[in-house]
């Protein structure tokens, strides 16, 4: 499958609520945790096994069980190889960082819940059966742990014999990750698909549903040409990932194929980019109007700008900006009203500033990291108008608004400056143009961003970059 094409199906997904992740060994990797191969390797050796000449690990596992008539070793061996701290990958910051509220996983340790975590979103930790009932409140995101967690090493699936008596141990969470693989579109990272467990709830859909399967994804790292490798090692191992990939195809599972397993990340970083380009920050404030402007045509303007986007599919994000915000707002609300939404937090966020700090150094201080926070989930950013009153009456250009330009530039979000509004936003106008070869989207609307008064024509052009960034990101 192209890049291109997971990007614009994955998004969608991630959009309409119906992503969902499945994480094997190989999310974890990059965080400094061995594979289930290495974690046996040096038990394997006690009984005398070679580790790289055995293809059945949960059989190695039930070896090493049988040698010492206990699995005590392979639990402490999970418990110091999994129990330990380390950093979060960037796969892993950025997967948990977007709206996706179901995470799946065979790995044991705790880097999903961390990354959730890190990213201010509740998890709700799923890793026996009896927790399947009881709903964690407030949460943002439900981490199923199939195969156990390294806290609870005498639990986990580890062995021939915790395969076999999965369904007694673990009665429903097959049935939950069926409903999820039939509802939900899962990205399947760092997996190998040699879990019997997931092999066998795949089979059970494929043959009540036959074709009529949902759209899966699957990053794979293709087979190479290796120095120590023959000719005919290599034609076999590129024939068996044809056949890998055939066979994934039949459980609707897309393959996306990669040269380095370093470019899974550069392509998570497309992705998102892709889905916080859905979220547009209105910023500005007005506490003065002229050039054309007066406070009912900006208040107007304001309405029409947040009411189309919102009409045309993008979240409005507002933070509640001076003789603007109520505007925003409003034409926000009429557009979720007129379209009986229900979930407002879906379509207008709204994050008012902390006025209540008297200090003038403390508020500025907390303002700046509050802006970093509402900015940091944003794609598109528009500027309109953006001036304020000083100390000494004077009208000068909103330093805010330009804070939150110099945020939004450094974290390479798309910029629309409605230069004609005056203030913060025509300086940053005239920053972006001249440097209009990095912001080539402006080009053809120079003109009307910078000398049209006319409310439609610049809802309208707002909206036409703003269109063509969310399908081009």
């Amino acid at each position: 499958m192209k890049k291109e094409d997971f990007l614009e199906e994955y998004v969608k997904a991630i959009r309409d609520g119906n992503a969902a992740v499945f994480a094997g060994a190989g999310l974890s990797r990059p965080s400094g945790f061995v594979n289930w191969k290495e974690l046996l390797r040096p038990l394997a050796k006690r009984i005398g096994l070679d580790i790289e000449k055995e293809h059945d690990l949960t059989a190695v596992a039930q070896y090493i069980s049988n040698d010492a008539w206990n699995r005590a070793s392979i639990n402490q061996t999970l418990i110091d190889a999994f129990a330990k701290d380390v950093d979060i990958n960037d796969n892993i910051k950025i997967l948990t960082k977007l709206p996706i509220y179901t995470y799946w996983t065979t790995n044991y340790d705790c880097l999903i819940e961390t990354g959730l975590a890190a990213a201010d979103r509740r998890p709700d930790v799923k890793h026996n059966s009896k927790q399947l009932p009881v709903t964690v409140r407030d949460r943002d995101a439900v981490v199923y742990k199939m195969h156990g967690d390294c806290a609870y090493p005498f639990d986990a699936i580890l062995t021939k014999d915790d395969y076999a008596q999965y369904e007694k141990r673990y009665p429903l969470f097959r049935e939950v990750l069926k409903g999820d693989l039939i509802s939900k579109s899962f990205l399947f990272i760092g997996f190998s698909f040699d879990d019997p467990n997931l092999e066998h709830i795949l089979n059970q859909i494929r043959m009540v549903l036959n074709e009529n399967i949902r759209t899966h994804y699957c990053f794979m790292k293709k087979v190479c040409k290796e120095e120590n490798k023959s000719d005919e090692e290599f034609n076999n191992a590129r024939i068996k990932q044809d056949i890998r990939e055939t066979e994934l195809k039949r459980f609707g599972i897309q393959t996306i194929f990669v040269d380095e397993y370093s470019e899974i990340t550069a392509i998570l970083l497309e992705l998102e980019k892709a889905v916080f380009a859905n979220n547009v920050f209105i910023s500005g404030s007005a506490h003065s109007y002229k050039n054309g402007w007066d406070e009912k045509k900006a208040k107007e303007f304001a309405f029409k700008l947040s009411n189309k986007l919102v009409a045309n599919g993008f979240r409005v994000v507002s933070g509640y900006g001076l003789g603007i915000g109520s505007s925003v707002i409003n034409g926000a609300l009429t557009e979720i009203r007129r379209k009986k939404y229900k979930h407002l937090e879906e379509h207008l966020g709204l994050h008012p500033f902390p006025r209540d700090i008297e200090d003038e150094k403390e508020r500025e201080k907390v303002w700046d990291i509050y802006r970093k926070e509402i900015l940091k989930e944003i794609g598109i950013v528009v500027f309109i108008f953006g001036n304020k009153s000083d100390e000494n009456g004077e009208i000068t250009i909103a330093d805010g608004c330009m804070k939150e330009f110099d945020i939004a530039k450094d974290q390479d979000s798309i910029i629309i400056p409605v230069g004609s509004t005056g203030g913060a936003a025509e300086e940053i106008y005239h920053k972006l143009v001249r440097n209009i070869e990095k912001y080539s989207y402006l080009e053809e609307y120079q003109d009307i961003l910078l000398n049209s008064k006319d409310i439609d024509d610049l809802v309208q052009t707002v909206l036409i970059i703003a269109e063509k960034a969310r399908k081009v990101l």
